[in-house]
């Protein structure tokens, strides 16, 4: 934070003494109970940051030329933050699989049983490490791309620590055994009000620095970036209406009941993969792609119809969740038919990312990062397949409530989401922090190797469990009674449980790789030398020019 004035610093004591106000609030009225916890949590994180304030309080004020730069200190601590909530998300996520496995790894405790812990996954790796990659890499794309500096100094604060502070007590509400009971729903009412305060923060930031471009051409990574951060807007409002049933209590209700619950979630559950999880990282993939591979992208124009297509089709597609229940027939029907359409704009982006490739498959061979970059375009491809392929309501009543459910949102979260996310990562992070390259480019090979390998791993075994889960539970004697039963089931699934563990295993040692090469590079790869490095807004060779369009 050492660029702020003191007039930002004002406003952020201002800020900050107000959530600690907040924070002893909550203590006081909750005390021991949930709430109280995470007033004392709020109190501890807002007196660490006025702590981090007030020591630069006497430093010297930033003159104006600081605003004929990039703003890029945000970005660094919010690819940090991608990496603690990466091995920590991760590592719950091996610990919860390894207890389908063997169940006595929950030790009898309930904060460590499955129930909890799974949300704990969820949410520390799509909002804590997702998330987090999002935010960072939005605001690098946004300023190179418009050749403007992020609009102001503090929002960029508020948003990456409003966030990782909602994410903290998501994640330790989970642990204590507070949910609102629904799928890919995120935490306690006051978290959701606070995480709507800094999503309209980060809504408005990424506006007016769009309004204050030097470029008159709005490049599609941005298009995408801002359907991610307005749809989530809209979808987290939505879902989570809840009533608490006091100020001093976490629990809530939501007002939502029966089908309408269910459609809501399910419009809100889908949407979230489509935008939180789709379409703000296509916004990495249309910049760093073509970066990496010093090609122009293929088709500009295909990359709008991607875009229409996606923002259109998605809305309509959250029904397909329901097949088989109270939803009425053309509501499951509606969902059905827009999860096929939706396979001709995902496959016109995976497409787009492979065709860029023609004429650097010589680098994909020779560097691993962008080896990332083209194994996500392809399993992009693959689970957009996979999900319009499992929509049609006779898949659906095999696939669902099996494995092959969770084979489907791993090879999208481990072979899409984190593999694009570790290839935009390993080439910001020498641009950023102005290094000659990462520490280690065997490390960065290492890693591709153990990613691939313990995804795929994961989701054979996944694969393999499910359809054996769907066709024994739906094979009948002929006296038309079921031939195995539950139990039968969950025996047939320890040895794919234990494969799943271990991929899983695979794919966490591989994060921890690349925390500890980013560190690394960060700390002791030489800087390198660059004429135009402090020119004012400049993108050079090195400092991420904007990717040409090809049309």
């Amino acid at each position: 934070m050492g660029q702020l004035t003191s007039g930002e610093r004002q406003l952020g004591v201002v800020v900050l003494v107000v959530l600690a106000i907040i924070g002893i609030a909550m203590a006081a009225g909750g005390r021991f109970d949930p709430i109280g916890i995470h007033g004392v949590l709020v109190l501890v994180y807002s007196l660490a940051l006025l702590y981090v304030l007030f020591s630069q309080a006497f430093g010297p004020e930033p003159d104006a030329s600081r605003f004929a730069s990039y703003y890029d200190d945000p970005i660094k601590v919010g690819i940090g933050l991608t990496l603690v909530w990466a091995v920590f998300g991760m590592f719950i996520g091996v610990w919860a699989a390894a207890q389908l496995a063997w169940p006595s790894l929950n030790f009898d405790m309930a904060w460590s049983s499955f129930g909890r812990i799974r949300p704990a996954h969820t949410t520390g790796v799509i909002f804590g490490f997702g998330g987090n990659a999002l935010i960072a890499t939005s605001f690098h794309v946004v300023q190179r791309t418009s050749r403007a500096r992020l609009a102001d100094q503090f929002s960029p604060w508020f948003v990456i620590f409003g966030y990782n502070l909602f994410c903290l007590i998501a994640v330790s509400g989970y642990f204590m055994g507070v949910t609102q009971s629904k799928e890919y729903a995120e935490a306690e009412w006051y978290a959701d009000l606070l995480l709507v305060v800094v999503w309209v923060t980060y809504f408005f930031l990424y506006v007016r620095t769009l309004a204050r471009r030097k470029e008159p051409h709005i490049y599609v990574a941005n298009w995408y970036f801002m359907a991610f951060i307005i749809v989530v807007a809209i979808l987290h409002i939505i879902n989570n209406l809840a009533v608490p049933i006091s100020l001093t209590h976490a629990k809530s209700y939501t007002i939502w009941a029966g089908v309408q619950d269910a459609m809501v979630q399910w419009w809100y559950g889908h949407n979230a993969v489509a935008f939180f999880l789709t379409a703000g990282f296509l916004g990495m993939l249309y910049y760093y792609l073509p970066i990496r591979a010093q090609r122009p992208i293929f088709s500009y124009r295909l990359s709008i119809l991607s875009f229409w297509g996606i923002t259109f089709f998605y809305m309509w597609a959250g029904s397909h969740h329901l097949h088989y229940t109270a939803m009425p027939l053309w509501v499951q029907n509606l969902g059905m038919t827009f999860s096929v359409m939706l396979l001709v704009p995902s496959w016109a982006s995976a497409g787009n990312a492979l065709l860029t490739l023609n004429g650097a498959w010589h680098r994909v061979r020779d560097d691993a990062t962008l080896r990332f970059i083209m194994m996500a375009a392809f399993f992009y491809g693959l689970s957009t397949f996979e999900g319009s392929f499992l929509a049609i309501r006779p898949v659906n009543s095999l696939s669902h409530y099996t494995d092959w459910t969770v084979g489907h949102v791993h090879a999208g979260a481990l072979g899409w989401v984190a593999m694009i996310t570790f290839g935009a990562m390993y080439t910001l992070v020498p641009s950023l922090w102005k290094r000659q390259r990462m520490y280690s480019s065997a490390l960065v090979e290492v890693h591709f190797w153990l990613a691939l390998i313990g995804t795929l791993i994961y989701v054979f075994a996944m694969w393999n469990s499910g359809i054996i889960q769907g066709l024994m539970w739906r094979t009948y004697s002929p006296d038309d009674t079921l031939v195995y039963s539950f139990v039968d089931t969950l025996l047939a699934m320890y040895p794919y449980y234990m494969a799943r563990a271990f991929g899983g295993l695979l794919f966490l040692i591989g994060a921890i790789v690349a925390a500890y090469n980013v560190w690394m590079t960060v700390r002791f790869v030489p800087g390198v030398v660059d004429a135009t490095a402090d020119k004012p807004l400049a993108a050079d060779a090195h400092d991420d020019a904007t990717p040409a369009p090809a049309e």
